[in-house]
């Protein structure tokens, strides 16, 4: 029997965007271009991270839950 690749599915290594500020202490959301289009996910950064700013997702927490970090330039 052939197993899904949950792989294909994952945020993780996608590039995203903060549309609402990450807080040192709180959540904020990113959109993340997965699948074909965007999504957004509730997102958790190591530290404050401002809109517009290009992150990429280092870990998914839960299907709408995900760790970023600031995209290196």
């Amino acid at each position: 029997m052939y197993a899904a690749d949950d792989s294909a599915q994952s945020p993780v290594g996608a590039i995203g965007r903060v549309t609402v500020p990450i807080p040192a202490d709180g959540p904020g959301e990113v959109l993340v271009s997965v699948r074909g289009g965007s999504e957004a996910y509730a997102a958790w950064a190591d530290r404050p991270l401002g809109r517009n700013l290009r992150v990429i997702v280092t870990e998914c927490v839960s299907a709408r839950s995900v760790i970023v970090e600031p995209f290196p330039a």
